[in-house]
């Protein structure tokens, strides 16, 4: 787990400066769009949305942008009917395996770049989803926090796991008890950075610096293409190498 939630950690800082750039939101808004679809408008009765919405909102994601994403997934408005959600998965360098969520209007064109950054970059399509699984996830800023306190609250919620990443405490529940956990922490009063559905990595496999350098370079090529929603890889960077990229 440890690999997984620094890479998600440094990947998060990352995000902040896509939004600036309209990036994140325009992934965002495609994810809102097609939870729309999917589930219904209501964010009440569609956890997926809710989880979506909230993403957006602490991504500072314009009000009216989030009410017109819905509307298109609902069919109030023209432009989210063709979005559809495909995976790729793939063997990076070091045997590193990689999931690659995408959202796409046009899934010859994702299937395209895709393939070109992986091949570049020496990798190739292969069978990976075996070696993840779905959980839920929330990051909390642990400053101020009693951890006592936090892990009572969240166990006796359901949660799985917590550990300290960074500044942050990151919190695993299977993803039936995500909504759980985050209502409890509300009651708790306690803050928390996000909460979503990620894909962990069963067991880590570990890298050199060198190796772990190409790796990320990949996956923030593949993090940057404009239909990648999430990248998930089972990699475990070097501590010399995590305290690099955090500077």
């Amino acid at each position: 787990m440890a690999g997984h939630s620094h890479w998600k950690n440094i990947m998060r800082g990352k995000a902040v400066q896509d939004a600036k750039k309209g990036a994140l939101f325009s992934k965002l808004a495609r994810q809102i769009t097609l939870a729309a679809r999917q589930g219904g408008g209501d964010p009440n009765m569609n956890i997926s949305l809710q989880f979506s919405i909230e993403k957006a909102r602490l991504a500072s994601m314009p009000k009216d942008n989030i009410e017109r994403a819905v509307k298109k997934g609902t069919g109030e408005l023209a432009g989210g009917e063709a979005i559809e959600s495909v995976t790729y998965e793939a063997v990076g360098p070091g045997g590193v395996l990689i999931l690659i969520e995408c959202l796409t209007d046009n899934r010859n064109r994702t299937a395209s770049e895709v393939r070109k950054i992986l091949e570049v970059r020496n990798c190739r399509l292969s069978s990976a989803a075996w070696a993840f699984e779905k959980k839920g996830l929330i990051a909390i800023p642990a400053a101020g926090l009693d951890e006592d306190k936090l892990t009572e609250i969240i166990l006796d919620a359901g949660a799985e796991d917590m550990e300290k990443v960074g500044d942050s405490f990151h919190v695993t529940t299977v993803p039936t008890d995500l909504d759980a956990v985050k209502k409890a922490l509300l009651a708790g009063k306690v803050k928390f950075e996000s909460a979503e559905f990620v894909q962990v990595p069963k067991n880590n496999t570990p890298v050199d610096a060198e190796t772990g350098r190409k790796l990320v370079a990949l996956l923030q090529e593949l993090d940057d293409q404009e239909d990648v929603q999430n990248v998930y890889s089972n990699v475990e960077l070097p501590e010399t190498l995590l305290t690099e990229m955090s500077k």
